[in-house]
């Protein structure tokens, strides 16, 4: 029979969600069992392993019962949802994919870590420019901890009346903790900015100096993101209460092309000029790129060809490249 020790590691494995982990230990009481005389006990055990590791995972429709949609005034500063976005559908920079994966590991494995004194990445920062992946990114780490997506609404926080936000932070916050989920501040810089901006007031230097406490104390286990474009207007006292600060830059030849591959997954793709298709796409944001890719691909479609020419992609280019520039 499988010892106690082997049961409480089959057990945190399960809670942590760590299929590997889990699996591993489920073949050492294989193991343990041949080793006792119990064959087909032994084989029954490795051959279940086999079969869970190779047969394909399917991720139902199916929403987590943690937290419904908030009500009253937490409903008025959080919208809930559940993504079923995952890290692996996404085209990143190595290094942000890395990143993003061992915030996943951490957070897996934090009962372990605990164990140990140490917590894991909870509170992390994006930064970089429009459209590079942030928001993405927030939903793909609610979607593979099965954990809702709780965007935080700043309008609905941010009030012009003296005390009324930081009073909307601390609701926010209790909630934070008593609920876990990942929490995303997007256009963090509207909540973070500088204190020592020239046109600031009181109010928001108070509710900046709420906040930071806020973060500082809490030691749940929720995530808690914020995403900014503007990361020159943060206070600098906000960098060292961030675990983690991730850095997302636009997408680099390698990520272009791969993007492009993947949007056209389901047409055929003429013989096309990579040099000249990078070189126009330089500058163009990772949505922008998604745009001018589904903007050619509708085009080839409504033309009853299921191939894109490079004509078609540098049309489609040229036109986001314009849409871009009347943004500016």
């Amino acid at each position: 029979m499988a010892t106690s020790k082997h049961l409480l590691a089959l057990l945190r494995s399960h809670i942590d969600g760590d299929e590997d982990q889990f699996y591993s230990v489920a073949l050492q009481v294989a193991a343990n069992e041949a080793k006792q005389g119990h064959g087909r006990l032994a084989q029954e055990l490795r051959q279940l392993v086999e079969a869970g590791r190779t047969t394909p995972k399917v991720y139902h429709d199916d929403k987590p019962a943690l937290l419904a949609q908030p009500k009253g005034e937490l409903g008025n500063i959080v919208a809930a949802s559940y993504p079923d976005i995952r890290l692996s559908s996404m085209i990143l920079d190595e290094s942000i994919e890395e990143s993003l994966r061992r915030i996943l590991l951490e957070n897996r494995q934090r009962v372990r870590l605990k164990q140990y004194g140490l917590n894991p990445r909870r509170k992390i920062l994006f930064i970089g420019p429009p459209g590079s992946g942030k928001t993405m990114s927030a939903s793909a780490i609610a979607g593979e901890l099965k954990l809702p997506l709780m965007t935080v609404l700043l309008d609905g926080i941010i009030t012009k009346f003296l005390g009324e936000t930081a009073s909307k932070l601390r609701v926010l916050f209790d909630a934070i903790a008593q609920s876990r989920g990942v929490y995303f501040f997007d256009e963090f810089d509207a909540l973070g900015s500088k204190r020592s901006e020239k046109n600031d007031v009181g109010e928001i230097r108070r509710v900046l100096n709420s906040f930071l406490q806020f973060l500082e104390k809490d030691n749940g286990e929720s995530i808690i993101i914020a995403a900014t474009n503007h990361v020159e207007l943060l206070d600098p006292a906000l960098f060292r209460r961030f675990d983690d600060v991730i850095e997302y830059a636009l997408p680099n030849e390698f990520v272009v092309q791969r993007i492009i591959e993947v949007r056209f997954a389901t047409f055929r793709l003429e013989k096309l000029n990579w040099s000249t298709i990078l070189k126009k796409a330089k500058g163009l944001s990772h949505a922008e790129l998604v745009k001018a890719c589904d903007d050619a691909a509708k085009n080839a479609v409504l033309k009853n060809r299921d191939v894109i020419t490079q004509q078609d992609l540098l049309s489609a280019l040229t036109e986001r490249i314009s849409a871009c520039n009347r943004k500016i």
